[in-house]
This record gives C-alpha cells, structure tokens and sequence, in this order.
C-alpha cells in the first residue's frame, strides 16, 4: 500500500526536516505485520515528494494477533489488507511519523506552525460509503477531496464499482494536522481495524482529533466507527470530548432515546457559568483568550450587552473552525462589528491583549506545561491586566469518576490540580499581580471529590 505527501512550498525539501526523515535515503521500519518504507520519488526546490510504502506479510499479520481478532480463520488470510489502505497504514504512518504528527521539529520549529500547500495520494483506500463518504470527512477540514471510485473491472463497467476509491486531497494546512487527519480518517473510511480495540483507543482518538474533531459535522460517525460501535467507548470518548469544549448532546442522542432524564453535558454547564459570571460581574467586553473552536463565543454573541467580543487561539485551523461554525460569512453586520478573532500565544506579550473588561481562561491553563506557566500569568494579569480574569480547569480529584479513564482527561493536558492545588495557584497568582479571588464548583458535586470543574473569579484590586 502506497500513501505520498507532496508540498510546493518553497524551498520545498523543507518537507524533510518536518517528516525527520532525509529526502537523500530510503529508510526502513519494521512492523509487526511488515515493512514501511520512506523515499522520495522527487526532491527539488520547487517539489517535493514523500512516499509511504508498506509492505505488509500477510503470514506475519495473522500472527501477531491474539484470540480476540476480529477476523474468522481463512478470512485472515484471504481478504485486502496486505494490499490497500486501512488501519495497517494507519498505524504505520503514526508510528514512523510520530514526531511530525505531534507538530514537532527542532531543527526548524516556525516550519511545524506555519500551513503548507499539500497534495496527498492514496491510490486504493477502502471506502464504505463510496467517494460521498470520502468528501463529507474531509473537505470540512480544508481539503479539496477528489475521490474516484475504482470499478471492479475495467473491462467489465456493467459490474459497476468496489468498495475502494482512489483519492487525492489538496489544501494549504499544518503537517501536523494533516497526519492526524488521515491516522483517524483511513480507518474510519474502512471500517474496520485489523487490531483488537481496547479502551486506550479512547486517547489515541482525543489526541488526534483534537483542534478538529470537535466541530466536524460527521463527528459522531467518525467516533463510532474509529471506535468499532463499542457503545462504553463511545459514551466514553463523548464525555471525553466535552471536558475540552466539543459539543456531544446530539452525538449522544442516537444511543440514549431510552433515557427519560439526560443530564446536562459538562461543557454546557461550565460555558453557561462563564457567561453567567461575565453579566453578574458586569462585562461589556471580553476577550476569550485560549477560544478553541469558537463555542463561548457563538454563546457571548447571544447576550446583546457583550458589546466587544474577542476571541484568540494559537491554532490558526482552530480559528478558520470558529468562523465556519459561527457563520461570519453569513453574520448580520451589527453582530459582526461586536466580534474580532486572531491568532496569537498566550505566553508572549501582545498588546492586542490588553482593554478589556475580562479576560476568560476556559480550560487552557492545563494545556501549558508549568515552566512556561509563570509567563501566562505575566502577560494576562501583570501586561494584559484586565478588570476581572475567568479561570476553569478540571478538578484532578473527580477523575475517579470517569470509567476506562486512566491519567489526565486530555493526552494535551500537562498537569492536572486537585481543588487545594488549585486554590494556592490561584490566590498566589492574585496577591502577586493585586487581584483577589473567590471560588465556583461547576458541575454535579461529589461528596468526596467535589465537582468535575472549579472555576476561579479573580477581580483587580484599584
């Protein structure tokens, strides 16, 4: 199976310092069911070109699996996967892309932030749903999908079309992202895993699709079957979701018609208190600083005394998703002229920051790694300094709460506070830049490990 990543980007052997892998040799991986291989058919200042080939042994592959395969004796032998794109080639792109996909390169890091003009090829992918299903994933995410049925013999058009397509995409996006769209597109394009599935695919999903698969119209779709329609992983990989902010009611809906009672989904509960707290403390303008894909927003631009609304990421795909799903393009002008969104790091001064009402932190003080944590409390309440500071973050004792959950609630999130951790951060933070700091549980309390959110209301002192 074949899978090329081509740029034009200039110059653009750049793509060999992103990929960490030399456009000058042909390297080889092994792999429990195979080889991969990496070249480059062409390599020059205005093209360049990655492949992708793995060769799978089909021998080897039944036998690095254990009794709970999902294949049936002779079906493991006799079937596609040694021959076209599936979750073998999925697996084998995060494991030798595995520095790239995380959005990482040393050599040149402006490279991995920066979107570049791509065209990937996979000449036969299986696709149940046809080249349709193909389209709906990926053009919402930038792509232009060109996805051709491939008959079943040419010689033969009254047989009519397989189940493969052969699909091209083309955009201008971050390498990083594009290797997490296909590690989680190409099974679910299949449907089917030649793996077991176990409940750390629940991370595996997270991590991929985060930035992305949260405003995805096929979102649900996309989970279940990444997920092998396993209902624990699913309602797991939904509750999951919304501790970042994604939206899971509807996802849910489908699977819990039985349900008399549903409750709130967190992320309503702590969006709702955020806003609530922005209009009890007086708020004519608020910057969301960490907006993600735009959900406080839509919800701020609902209440008509938010006069100036601003939103910052520093994912620039991020930003691009708030503006389909908020619709600026269809906006009435007068909500539009309350609304400003930009890119731009926390942890760096900008005074773009700086002139408001308040400033909201919604889940994105764990993203930070701690080092780097005393720079975003210089810049938002020592530069930026506005009136009052919002601050939510998950409550590390409620984590015993979540089934199959192991670890922290998001692969991205790099540390998690239990309420006293918090509560020191919080008002050692406040003393230090002259603000003070009450405290809200968000959520349905616990009464041992209280609620699954605090939130912090900091208010500078004149």
């Amino acid at each position: 199976m074949l899978l090329t990543i081509s740029t034009t980007a200039t110059p653009a052997t750049d793509l060999g310092f992103l990929l960490h892998k030399h456009p000058d040799r042909v390297q080889e991986f092994s792999q429990s069911f195979g080889t991969a291989r990496v070249f480059y058919p062409e390599a020059d200042e205005s093209r360049c070109t990655a492949a992708l080939m793995l060769e799978v042994d089909p021998v080897a592959l039944v036998r690095s699996r254990g009794r709970n395969s999902p294949d049936f004796s002779l079906g493991q032998y006799v079937n596609d996967r040694p021959y076209a794109a599936s979750s073998l080639l999925a697996v084998a792109l995060g494991d030798v892309f595995r520095t790239a996909r995380a959005g990482r390169c040393n050599a040149r890091p402006e490279l991995a932030e920066g979107a570049l003009p791509l065209e990937i090829a996979i000449p036969a992918l299986p696709c149940r749903g046809g080249p349709d299903l193909a389209r709906r994933l990926f053009e919402p995410l930038g792509w232009e999908c060109e996805a051709l049925a491939v008959p079943l013999d040419e010689n033969f058009p009254e047989w009519g079309d397989s189940r493969y397509v052969s699909l091209r995409l083309r955009g201008s996006l971050r390498l990083a992202d594009a290797l997490n769209h296909l590690y989680v597109l190409l099974p679910v394009l299949d449907d089917g895993k030649h793996y077991w599935i176990a409940p750390d695919e629940v991370d595996k999903l997270i991590r991929a699709g985060e930035g992305w698969l949260a405003a995805h119209p096929e979102r649900t779709l996309i989970t279940r079957r990444y997920l092998g329609r396993r209902r624990a992983l699913e309602r797991t990989a939904f509750a999951r979701l919304a501790e970042v902010g994604d939206e899971t009611e509807e996802a849910l809906e489908p699977r819990i018609e039985e349900e008399k009672e549903r409750s709130v989904p967190l992320n309503t509960l702590r969006r709702e208190a955020v806003v609530r707290t922005l209009e009890e403390l007086g708020a004519a303008s608020v910057i969301d600083l960490g907006c993600g894909s735009g959900q406080l927003i839509g919800a701020l631009l609902a209440v008509p005394r938010f006069a100036r609304i601003t939103g910052v990421d520093v994912s620039t795909l991020a930003l691009t998703i708030a503006a389909r799903k908020l619709r600026l393009e269809r906006m009435p002008d007068a909500k539009r002229a309350r609304l400003t969104l930009f890119q731009g790091a926390l942890t760096y001064t900008d005074p773009r920051f700086s002139g408001y009402d308040a400033a909201v932190l919604m889940e994105v003080v764990e993203h930070v790694d701690p080092p780097r944590l005393a720079a975003l409390e210089r810049v938002v309440f020592g530069q930026a300094r506005p009136v009052h500071v919002i601050v939510t973050t998950p409550n590390a004792e409620y984590n015993v709460n979540y089934e199959f959950l192991t670890g922290m609630r998001h692969p991205d999130h790099r540390f998690e506070w239990t309420r006293e951790e918090f509560t020191a951060w919080a008002a050692a933070t406040a003393e230090l830049y002259g603000y003070r700091v009450t405290f809200t549980p968000i959520g349905e309390e616990d009464p041992e490990h209280g609620a699954p959110t605090q939130m912090g209301v900091f208010t500078r002192d004149h």
